[in-house]
């Protein structure tokens, strides 16, 4: 079955190292979504990223504090969709509550890749 990446932009990630869904609402709400894809079979990978505050940028001449672009929304987060096709795809990634809050979404086919066999930490 077709894989789609769906990329989840918000003004800010609320996924601060020290919250979790017993400690805030909007993750709360996030992780309910997930799980709800996640039970259908529908979300294969997910993964929440930090607020912008923590990133960091590389370019071929040095390594910055912030995203790499600087703009008013930033990924802050991103999960892999299995879907027939790409309308199935857009209904899916609909449902999502950032679009509630005022972010957005950016749905994407996949080309290729998928997990590698390096073992995990």
């Amino acid at each position: 079955m077709p894989q789609f990446a769906v990329l989840i932009y918000s003004d800010d990630s609320a996924h601060e190292p020290d919250k979790t869904a017993a400690t805030s609402d909007e993750i709360a709400v996030c992780d309910e979504h997930a799980e709800e894809l996640a039970s259908k079979a529908t979300m294969t990978a997910a993964w929440a990223f930090t607020p912008r505050a923590m990133a960091k940028s590389v370019r071929a001449e040095a390594v910055t504090d912030g995203p790499l672009v600087d703009s008013r929304q930033v990924v802050a987060g991103v999960y892999i969709l299995d879907a027939p096709d790409l309308d199935a795809a857009l209904a899916t990634a609909a449902t999502n509550p950032v679009l509630r809050q005022g972010g957005g979404l950016e749905v994407r086919p996949i080309h290729s890749g998928g997990p590698t066999d390096a073992p995990q930490p």
